[in-house]
């Protein structure tokens, strides 16, 4: 089985660059894990410089720096990105130690076990040597990383990093910078132990002949229902809560929406209270500046005088229709990200160039790009739903109805069915996608921050997660669903 899952495995059959033939089995994965850790590391920050280096050089801005200054300050950009990948509290030296220690630490740790535990078995013997093993790894290069001083991530919340701030100033210290990681290794480990207590339960009904359609159903559907749990929760966040998202992931949806974000403001607003249907609270202005804007009458945006304000300014001027709009909606989207994923489609066919492979590149792109769109659409037309085209309907048509649907129900029925979108996406990428937004969806529900002398429980989680995961990619590799599982069967083989 181990041996048709590397054959799976990209590059696992490739070049002797990760093969790393002349080096000793026993350090191989180390090595390997450092040079992949770079690699993301670094990789992504010097395509940006690449990029807004081109971008600056096409510009006819006379304000830019001199020829000369910018091509010495990208030069020690990108100096400056390969030097601090290489520091020993980074990303790569985590993977290193987190692999290496796996791994090195197996056959001691089975000795000593073998001594002190003289009835088990060679088997169990080796299970529990893996996975003490990867507990000691993997606590040890968590708290690697975390000992590397400084305020959080440039990704976090421009609140979090102000608080951060005023912390450090004050003399208190807090932990959390590591939060992200840890989420995704304890998504990573729930996944492993839920998929093998299902695979057991499925292999056990299949034997007595009492396997049903309903729980095959369960089968195809659980990475979608994960998808539009995590979705609703991370949209429901953005919307009402974008503080605990990273401030990079917060930017990146408010970009995807192309939303009036007074739009956004007024139903925040409404949420909390300070907008209220016929009560004179002073909100007219917000909303009535951008019906003027949109060409539609100022009246529309004053809540006073009229409840609940329209479609139309949800539609953002483009006419009263929520079905146009989600029409309009989805083709704009569509295009938008096609700028985004054609590019992306046809670098990976360049792998390995056919005939066939602008084609495939286009499909892919725009499926990926439907997707996306679908998205959007979905989340939009939900609102629209819940506030004239079904709400009412459901919930009432007086004011307090009317304030009770702009306060969240409108917003819930988008995020609810903006999830939904992932049954375009073939079964492996809702896999992938369902493990990439579960741990985002996770973070929205925990504080960033945590007292320094607390952070001992967020390590005993990834050392634990991390134990499961890695014990289980050596035993039963194909449990390892996703992305990780192919990176981990790459890494981790001699």
């Amino acid at each position: 089985m181990q041996q048709q899952r590397r054959a799976t495995v990209p590059g696992a059959g490739g070049g002797a660059f990760l093969q790393l033939r002349s080096l000793p089995p026993a350090l191989r994965p180390l090595v390997r894990a450092y040079l992949l850790g770079y690699a993301s590391a670094v990789a992504p920050r010097l395509l940006t410089l690449i990029l807004q280096h081109l971008s600056r050089r096409r510009t006819k801005n006379k304000k830019t720096l001199p020829a000369e200054l910018d091509e010495r300050t990208f030069g020690e950009s990108v100096v400056h990105v390969l030097r601090t990948g290489l520091e020993p509290q980074r990303f790569p030296t985590f993977c290193a130690v987190l692999v290496g220690g796996s791994t090195l630490l197996q056959e001691p740790l089975k000795r000593i076990i073998a001594r002190v535990a003289t009835g088990l078995g060679d088997t169990a013997r080796l299970r529990i040597a893996r996975w003490l093993a990867s507990l000691v790894a993997a606590s040890f290069s968590l708290r690697l990383l975390q000992s590397k001083p400084g305020l959080p991530r440039r990704d976090s919340s421009s609140a979090v990093a102000a608080q951060a701030d005023r912390d450090a100033q004050g003399g208190k210290k807090f932990a959390g910078r590591t939060l992200d990681l840890t989420l995704f290794a304890a998504t990573q480990a729930v996944d492993v132990i839920v998929g093998e207590l299902w695979s057991r339960h499925r292999a056990r009904r299949t034997a007595a002949r009492k396997w049903t359609k309903g729980e095959q159903f369960i089968s195809r559907m659980i990475d979608p229902l994960t998808f539009v749990a995590s979705c609703g929760t991370i949209m429901w966040a953005w919307f009402y809560s974008p503080d605990s998202l990273p401030s990079g992931y917060n930017r990146w949806i408010t970009s995807a929406a192309h939303v009036d974000l007074r739009l956004i403001e007024a139903l925040r607003r409404a949420r909390s209270g300070e907008l209220r249907y016929a009560e004179e609270t002073g909100q007219a202005p917000l909303l009535g500046a951008m019906c003027k804007d949109y060409g539609l009458p100022y009246e529309w945006g004053d809540p006073v005088k009229v409840v609940p304000f329209p479609c139309d300014i949800v539609h953002m001027g483009r006419g009263p229709s929520c079905e146009y709009h989600a029409w309009r909606r989805f083709w704009l989207s569509w295009r938008w990200a096609m700028y985004t994923y054609l590019p992306l489609a046809l670098a990976l066919q360049l792998r390995k160039p056919t005939r066939k492979s602008p084609l495939l590149a286009l499909l892919s792109a725009s499926r990926s790009s439907a997707f996306l769109a679908t998205f959007i659409t979905f989340f939009y037309y939900g609102v629209c739903l819940g506030r004239t085209r079904v709400g009412p309907h459901l919930v009432g048509k007086t004011v307090p109805c009317r304030q009770r649907i702009d306060s969240g129900l409108c917003v819930g029925a988008g995020c609810f069915l903006c999830g939904w979108s992932v049954l375009i996406e073939t079964a492996s990428r809702r896999r992938d996608m369902a493990l990439f937004v579960a741990p985002r969806a996770m973070a929205t529900l925990l504080p960033r921050r945590c007292a320094a002398d607390k952070q001992w429980r967020e390590t005993l989680v990834f050392a634990a997660s991390v134990a499961v995961v890695f014990t289980c990619a050596l035993e039963n590799p194909e449990r390892v669903r996703g992305m990780m599982g192919g990176i981990l069967g790459l890494t981790m083989r001699n």
